[in-house]
């Protein structure tokens, strides 16, 4: 059985391949998190409208996005769209679109939480100062909102690296795709592959998520 696994876990060009799938995979989670921070900040300040049509807007874009399942949307911007305006898309472009846009009202709705959540003396602060709205929140609303969603972001990127497994539904070569591809090509000549290959993946993911994860405790417990 021993051998079995060494035959399989540390064969060059398995090992290669999965190296390949977790680029992928990560390469999507990564450029997923920036542009959902990046898209996020502004979408929490949007969100703090008091505007009737813009809080319509706003909240039925961040329950359309929690309420129905990333999947649903992989496959909407997979098969749907494209089908719809007659173009072809690449399962990791729908990765980084779907991803980007889950992100963004995800972290759209902490940076909401932040700002609304800021006593009103720092307003306050800032007219004593003569800073007009624009500078108040680029000074001192937004470093004050991103320090407090800081763990949230990160504790997100984690969630975005496990959930960029949905991909495989949509064709993307992503770590768990190579491995199904590697367990099917090895599974009647060693019938433990599926074993080994998923065992490798577990230590995979854990070996990524876990320090972030503890990284995210840490810097939630040293801002507060």
């Amino acid at each position: 059985m021993e051998n079995l696994g060494n035959n399989i876990i540390f064969n060059v060009d398995n090992m290669k391949r999965l190296m390949e799938g977790l680029l992928v995979t990560l390469n999507v989670a990564i450029i997923s998190v920036v542009l959902s921070t990046i898209l996020g900040v502004i979408f929490g300040i949007i969100m703090t409208s008091r505007r009737k049509v813009v809080k319509v807007i706003s909240t039925i874009y961040l329950e359309s996005i929690r309420i129905i399942p990333l999947m649903v949307w992989l496959f909407l911007f997979y098969f749907g769209v494209p089908t719809l305006l007659n173009i072809h898309l690449e399962s990791t472009i729908v990765g980084y679109i779907v991803f980007t846009l889950w992100g963004t009202a995800e972290i759209g709705d902490l940076v909401r939480g932040a700002i609304t959540s800021i006593p009103k003396i720092y307003y306050e602060s800032a007219m004593a100062l003569s800073l007009n709205k624009i500078k108040t929140y680029r000074y001192i609303i937004i470093p004050i909102s991103i320090r407090r969603v800081l763990p949230g972001i990160i504790n997100l990127s984690t969630r975005m690296i496990k959930t960029t497994t949905l991909m495989t539904l949509i064709g993307a070569v992503d770590l768990v795709k190579v491995g199904q591809q590697i367990i099917e090509r090895t599974v009647l000549t060693e019938p433990l592959a599926s074993f080994w290959i998923y065992g490798v993946l577990l230590i995979i993911y854990f070996l990524i998520c876990f320090p972030i994860s503890l990284g995210a405790k840490a810097l939630e417990k040293k801002l507060n």
